[in-house]
């Protein structure tokens, strides 16, 4: 006991203590830190027009082959020689003789087949009328009976056999191909000739996951062919099940092809309009992201003085434009601003001029409506590649604008690194206000 408490670790247990009752009582009479009061957004002067939703038809377009309806391959029944064949490129219809296989000995088969017929038939009268008599049993006019029914099923036998000589076309269309020429021996089931029928053409494509719910048999299609040609056709097929190694859905579409003027093989662009709905058309330079990374359009809000952001959803789109919704029927957007922007920011609103009206959208209600008709007609999907692109890269679009900062571009610029920048925002807070909304479309 002695030794435990010595006097060093007496002096060493009140130098613990002594610093530990120091501590405690600086953190106990420590004032809590003042939280950072919020520092309030400034006010910038904003560009803005108003847009109005219109009809539009979105189209899926999408690429594949032509391929025939069908193609059949006529093949011999019967072994011999090639007496003759229809040449390629012959128009056949369904039942037509294309070509003959020698008869031979098949000829004289079915004479002898006929002659045990006329037997037979004679032999079965005699011993039925026997039987009748009660001269003759009923087994004899059974057995005569049945020997009948051979004979008539090896004279059937020697007629098919005949006909099978025949070379008649399956199905109706045009000779793509002769396997065997006049005078060659064939074996039974030997390929003669091969038969395509190219109407109606048949346009196979590959349908995305998000598509293929919007798709009905029945359902139009435009189909334009390489080379320009252009056709009407509905869907014939929607497959039920996805490809495995794609997780696409293949998709048949049918294509009137009378006189048969269009061959198969070609590649096609085809076009299946969905239900309409309404939507804004605007500039692709205009979409910007916001703090969860969602993709959408800055706006004034109802009391004309604050910025609201609307998440969209591009529904169609071309190079110089794209079509959304998600936003009210008529919005009034932001076309140019100067930095930063957050929604619930306070804003001084000024008209977008003039002059940069045909770069951001500029489109009044019918020059809208007429561009929907317009796409309607000539869909293009790359174009909503470019466009989406054009949304990642927040578009040099604006960026060209002297009047401030690209609306994708969330980042501010220094305004002593460009001067023609703030001199450009001045220009635009002195515009005059025409007095009447355009389209921030």
């Amino acid at each position: 006991m002695r030794k435990i408490f010595n006097s060093s670790t007496l002096v060493f247990v009140l130098i613990v203590g002594f610093l530990a009752f120091w501590i405690g009582g600086g953190m106990m009479n420590r004032e809590p830190v003042a939280a950072p009061e919020p520092q309030p957004l400034p006010i910038v002067t904003v560009a803005a027009s108003f847009s109005e939703a219109v009809d539009v038809t979105p189209v899926v377009s999408l690429y594949g082959d032509v391929v025939p309806n069908q193609i059949a391959l006529l093949r011999s029944r019967v072994s011999g020689t090639v007496e003759n064949v229809d040449s390629q490129g012959s128009e056949v219809s369904q039942g037509d003789v294309l070509g003959r296989i020698s008869a031979d000995a098949r000829e004289a088969s079915v004479a002898r087949a006929e002659a045990q017929l006329r037997s037979a038939e004679r032999d079965y009268e005699a011993a039925r009328q026997l039987a009748q008599r009660g001269v003759g049993s009923d087994a004899e006019q059974q057995s005569r009976f049945a020997q009948l029914e051979a004979a008539r099923a090896d004279l059937r036998a020697a007629e098919l056999e005949l006909a099978n000589t025949d070379l008649r076309a399956p199905i109706t269309g045009t000779i793509s191909r002769v396997m065997a020429e006049a005078g060659s021996f064939i074996s039974a089931g030997t390929e003669v000739l091969e038969i395509v029928d190219n109407d109606p053409l048949v346009a196979r494509v590959e349908v995305r996951q998000s598509e293929i719910s919007h798709i009905r048999l029945g359902m139009p299609a435009d189909v334009e062919f390489q080379g320009g040609t252009e056709r009407e056709g509905r869907v014939s097929f929607i497959s039920p099940i996805a490809t495995a190694q794609t997780r696409t859905f293949r998709v048949e579409v049918e294509i009137d092809n009378p006189g048969r003027e269009i061959p198969a093989g070609l590649s096609a662009q085809i076009g299946l309009s969905l239900n309409s709905e309404r939507a804004h058309m605007v500039s692709p330079a205009l979409v910007r992201l916001d703090d969860q990374g969602r993709i959408g359009l800055m706006a004034i809000d109802d009391s004309g003085e604050h910025l609201q952001f609307y998440p969209i959803e591009i529904v169609r789109a071309r190079a110089e434009a794209i079509w959304v919704t998600g936003l009210p029927e008529r919005v009034q957007l932001v076309t140019i601003s100067q930095g930063a922007l957050s929604s619930g920011q306070r804003v001084v609103v000024e008209e977008t001029p003039e002059s940069y009206r045909g770069v951001l959208g500029g489109w009044d209600g019918q020059s809208a409506r007429d561009a929907a008709a317009e796409m309607a007609q000539s869909a293009d999907s790359e174009a909503l590649g470019a466009a989406q692109a054009a949304m990642g890269n927040q578009s040099a679009l604006i960026d060209s604008i002297p009047a401030g900062d690209g609306p994708g571009d969330d980042q501010p610029d220094d305004a002593e690194a460009d001067g023609a920048e703030a001199d450009a925002a001045d220009s635009l807070a002195a515009q005059p206000d025409p007095g009447r909304a355009g389209t921030g479309g």
